[in-house]
């Protein structure tokens, strides 16, 4: 049976995310304090107790996050556990880097905070908005957004492809509402406005992707020891493409995760363990199986020392 990771990504960070596993285990503690001298900001405090409510924000989201990830990371590895691919959401997949070998735990850490701020910085200016749209098909969406984008002058796209039935539209936040509002009428069950810092994954993360592309010229790529399946081709690296170019692509290109899951299960993978904080890619993963009529899989989330320890429990983390 084939295993993969899959690495959550912005949106489900909350105070409090890794202390009990900080706490209980040197190994995560170790791999989470790894980059804390390029951060310019207190990383225990911030994950720990957000006392000020900023880890909201992007800049700090995505170096928490990662620092998370990479903790997680060291202990599944520790523990014997060997997955065949590995993947993740928008920032995810620098964590699913780090844990292939392409970058060190320190570097995705500190990629993470250097696109956290070049993301922000590209949204300044920008009433943005972003929306989940639910049961409605993809060709409908883009016509509401053609149209919305067309009345409004402004411009609104699918940034997210997550599952059957769930896809996530961005831009700024005249045309969003105005698609938002063509998509009910074109019978999508529900539009959920969602609370972001930016449009991302859309042509106006372009600057951030210049950064970004300056930025990468000082890292050392390393080999894939690993499978990596990236969101901007929803599958592998078949074709060769440069990391570089896949990372600069896919902070402004939509997030392929539905068709990255149904790769999954295609090359055979049945045990999913999704590295928190959050669950939302289990949901993922369970919509894509049952539109694809697969039924015998398991999905572990790991978020906590408890959930870790059931996992140990169930003699899941073998070669």
């Amino acid at each position: 049976m084939k295993k993969a990771i899959l690495y959550a990504g912005q949106g489900a960070q909350h105070a409090g995310m890794g202390k009990d596993l900080y706490e209980k285990y040197t190994t995560f503690a170790k791999a989470f304090d790894c980059a804390n001298d390029v951060l310019d900001f207190d990383l225990h405090k911030l994950c720990f107790e957000d006392p000020d409510g900023e880890l909201i924000k992007t800049q700090y989201t995505q170096p928490c996050m990662v620092a998370f990830a990479a903790g997680m990371t060291a202990l599944l590895k520790e523990n014997g556990f060997e997955a065949d691919y590995v993947a993740g959401l928008s920032l995810g997949e620098y964590s699913a880097l780090e844990a292939a070998g392409v970058l060190s735990a320190r570097e995705a850490i500190e990629l993470a905070a250097f696109r956290g701020k070049a993301m922000a910085k590209a949204a300044e200016e920008i009433d943005c908005g972003m929306s989940a749209v639910l049961n409605l098909e993809e060709d409908v969406l883009n016509e509401c957004c053609e149209k919305a984008s067309k009345e409004t002058g402004e411009v609104v796209m699918i940034c997210n492809f997550n599952c059957p039935g769930q896809l996530v539209i961005s831009g700024q936040k005249a045309a969003v509402d105005k698609a938002g509002e063509y998509a009910k009428e074109a019978g999508a069950k529900r539009v959920l406005p969602l609370s972001v810092s930016g449009p991302f994954h859309t042509s106006f993360m372009k600057s951030a992707g210049d950064a970004l592309s300056d930025k990468f010229k000082d890292i050392s790529w390393g080999k894939e020891s690993i499978t990596v399946l990236y969101d901007y081709l929803g599958k592998e690296n078949e074709e060769g493409l440069s990391i570089e170019d896949l990372l600069v692509k896919q902070v402004q290109s939509p997030v392929r995760m539905e068709a990255i899951i149904r790769r999954l299960f295609e090359l055979g993978v049945r045990e999913f363990v999704e590295v928190g904080p959050g669950h939302a890619l289990s949901g993922f993963i369970k919509k894509t199986a049952k539109a694809i009529g697969v039924d015998d899989y398991v999905i572990y989330g790991v978020e906590t020392a408890a959930e870790f320890e059931e996992m140990l429990s169930q003699k899941m983390l073998t070669a």
